[in-house]
């Protein structure tokens, strides 16, 4: 049966361009310069492993906001296109300079189009986080559940996805303002890789303070064996940025100690979430009951 909505996302929830084409869930493309040019995140796996040879060899990756009237033009391009209402998915209000710009655009659209129903969800999740929580709204909305149901699902368990990471460089989180000068500094010669996770008011926090990465990826994996719960079945997603060793790593350890797990894909990070982060950077995403430091 044919829904009356569609599912419509961003290039941040760091799915892979095959997923969201096989799906067909538009998606709106956040934009990014190196050396004053400007590209578009089109979620190729491709164009990800290229940015963070780029960043490897020193080239400066920025990143924008999408303006009220890219998002306009997305949104109306969909409702003119299907008619259709609209659930928006992506990454979490607290971490994102555009939201603002989205909530515009749809307040303009409601004057043109007042029948039509565009809801921004304020998801507290990024990366792979978002895209888990993509995956499952799609996979409610192929099964049928409409509108309403899936909005409430959303709420439901948006809080349930677990978001862990470490960054092997301390100079971007430095750049971006989330730690000093000199706690980079520091950090950097005693070889200090902070662990984090994202609560559920959708910030980015440190849960601690480990010395190397090996042991950044074993406190990460402390942590899921702390909070998995019952593992069979369970699916995990993990995105990584120009780090597949370090991915299969994890992902060798997991399969070691849960047999009966589910499903454990990897793929590249997103180059919007990789430009603050940096090359190295380490994400992996799960269902729990709840979100824990």
């Amino acid at each position: 049966m044919e829904q009356n909505y569609l599912i419509a996302t961003a290039s941040t929830c760091d799915l892979t361009k095959e997923y969201l084409e096989e799906h067909k869930i538009p998606f709106i493309k956040y934009s990014y310069t190196i050396d004053e040019k400007v590209y578009y995140d089109d979620c190729s796996e491709s164009t990800r492993q290229e940015v963070y040879t780029q960043m490897r060899n020193g080239a400066i990756l920025t990143t924008s906001a999408i303006n009220t009237y890219a998002y306009r033009e997305f949104f109306e391009g969909l409702i003119k296109e299907t008619g259709k209402d609209v659930i928006f998915l992506d990454m979490s209000k607290v971490l994102s300079a555009s939201h603002k710009f989205a909530e515009e655009a749809i307040e303009e659209l409601k004057g043109t189009y007042p029948n039509t129903k565009i809801i921004y969800v304020d998801t507290c999740c990024v990366s792979g986080g978002l895209g888990m929580l993509v995956m499952n709204v799609v996979k409610n909305y192929e099964a049928g559940m409409s509108f309403e149901d899936n909005l409430k699902w959303i709420e439901d368990n948006k809080f349930k996805i677990a978001h862990r990471f470490t960054v092997d460089n301390l100079n971007y989180l430095k750049r971006g303002g989330r730690v000093s000068n000199s706690a980079a500094l520091v950090g950097t010669l005693l070889n200090i890789k902070p662990v984090l996770y994202v609560p559920n008011d959708g910030s980015l926090m440190v849960s601690s303070k480990v010395r190397g990465r090996k042991k950044a990826l074993n406190t990460i994996i402390d942590s899921i064996k702390e909070e998995i719960g019952k593992p069979d079945g369970k699916e995990f997603l993990i995105n990584h940025a120009d780090c597949l060793e370090d991915a299969e790593y994890v992902r060798d350890k997991l399969l070691e100690m849960y047999p009966s797990i589910g499903k454990i894909s990897i793929q590249g990070l997103g180059v919007v979430i990789g430009a603050h982060c940096g090359p190295g950077l380490f994400t992996i995403f799960y269902m729990t009951k709840e979100r824990t430091p």
